[in-house]
């Protein structure tokens, strides 16, 4: 099995030695964005049945976009809002961490058989959500979980006004 292809079991198994692998790994970015990336498409195909290949699209980039304005926020959050005095990590370490942490999302792709979409969805939403809050904890270097998850809550209130507002005003 490739180096890739474990690392994404590792972070679907909430494996904490691997976040802080991939936090260290300043050449892991890529394998991370790619987790993003497949988890996103993985999304958008579990919403053709809803929408078509226009809801494969918009299904895929909103899952995208969504993700990038999460982890800025997260970011932004964790390491100037809410710091601890350990806290020292860079948008790399954050951005790999995290990545990985959309390993689960992959399984949105089981959202293609006819009624399972919502609740592969809400599972997959759920196990992504407990990820990054394992990733967050690694990458900012925090002792109390609490903190990861007010760090993660925070950021995904604020990516959920931004994304209602976009889909509001593009439809």
């Amino acid at each position: 099995m490739s180096n890739f292809q474990a690392r994404i079991i590792r972070a679907a198994k909430l494996d904490i030695h691997l976040y802080e692998e991939v936090e260290a790994d300043q050449e892991a970015l890529g394998q991370a964005m790619g987790v993003v990336v497949l988890s996103s498409i993985a999304a958008g195909l579990a919403t053709y049945d809803m929408g078509g290949f226009a809801g494969l699209i918009t299904g895929t980039f909103g899952a995208l976009i969504s993700w990038f304005i999460w982890a800025y926020i997260t970011y932004f959050v964790g390491t100037r809002i809410l710091p601890v005095e350990q806290t020292h990590a860079t948008h790399g370490q954050l951005l790999r961490t995290i990545g990985f942490s959309s390993a689960p999302g992959i399984l949105r792709i089981i959202g293609i058989i006819p009624g399972l979409n919502l609740i592969i969805s809400f599972i997959a939403g759920i196990w992504m959500l407990v990820a990054m809050v394992m990733a967050v904890r690694q990458a900012l270097d925090y002792k109390s979980t609490g903190r990861a998850i007010g760090v993660c809550f925070i950021g995904w209130i604020v990516q959920g006004i931004i994304m209602a507002l976009v889909y509001s005003i593009f439809g």
